[in-house]
């Protein structure tokens, strides 16, 4: 795109509002930011190009948050790569007056607001617990692998994971991992075939029933468990679409 894109990542964004900013060259975050993926909560998979920019976070800390919706604050939003600059809400007015009128390079205007975090990531810290549970070669690794583990992360991780649709977490860990490998625009066409396959099927309308209407967030997905998600159902969802898939440019 020629004209320059700058989103102000203030507050909560999650799924779509990640979508509208993450992939724009310059990406402001704030100390109100709340960043996650929460797909895989709902009976979904982490969309709007989750397919092209979680596998591109550091380490494996990409699949972490695709899988869990782990929520990120504003130093950890710029650890990851997902904020490109840190500048406070209360400076806006003036950030907004500069890329308006200042006659200096975009990228001085941001340099010239942004801040230096104060505090170390809590993403830094957990990175050799992440990179190790999370490379596994299957999502059952990754479940065994925190399963097997005796710290409180461990513990965490895996009770989250526990609670979230087993499809959605399958699909997840193979959209993931193919993402890494593919360009932008086969990401998107993944993303388009998934999105057809998931409405078809039952998970993702339980889940906004469960988190979203109902809030008794109490989702009764099927299949209930991992194990009884069969391998060639989640290989239909990556299957070429019977119409044709997504045609871009």
């Amino acid at each position: 795109y020629p004209k320059p894109v700058v989103a102000l990542i203030d507050g909560v964004t999650m799924g779509g509002g990640v979508g509208i900013s993450v992939h724009g060259p310059f990406r402001i975050a704030t100390e109100r930011t709340v960043f996650a993926m929460p797909e895989t909560g709902i009976g979904l998979f982490p969309d709007v190009g989750g397919t092209y920019f979680l596998p591109r976070c550091p380490g494996e800390t990409g699949m972490y948050l695709a899988l869990t919706g782990a929520r990120l604050d504003v130093t950890d939003a710029r650890y990851a790569g997902i904020a490109t600059h840190v500048v406070p809400h209360a400076q806006h007015a003036s950030l907004l007056d500069a890329l308006c009128n200042s006659a200096d390079p975009l990228e001085k205007v941001l340099a010239g607001h942004a801040v230096l975090a104060q505090d170390k990531p809590r993403l830094e810290g957990l990175r050799p617990a992440i990179d190790s549970h999370f490379a596994g070669s299957s999502l059952e690794a990754i479940f065994a692998s925190l399963a097997a583990g005796k710290t409180l992360f461990e513990e965490q991780a895996l009770k989250t994971l526990q609670t979230k649709s087993p499809t959605s977490l399958k699909v997840a860990f193979r959209q993931v991992r193919e993402g890494a490998k593919l360009g932008f625009e086969d990401c998107m066409r993944l993303e388009f075939r998934l999105t057809n396959r998931f409405m078809r099927g039952s998970d993702f309308y339980e889940g906004v029933r469960a988190v979203i209407i109902d809030k008794d967030n109490t989702p009764r997905w099927n299949p209930p468990a991992i194990g009884e998600v069969d391998t060639a159902d989640v290989d239909r969802y990556f299957a070429p679409l019977e119409g044709g898939d997504l045609e871009l440019g």
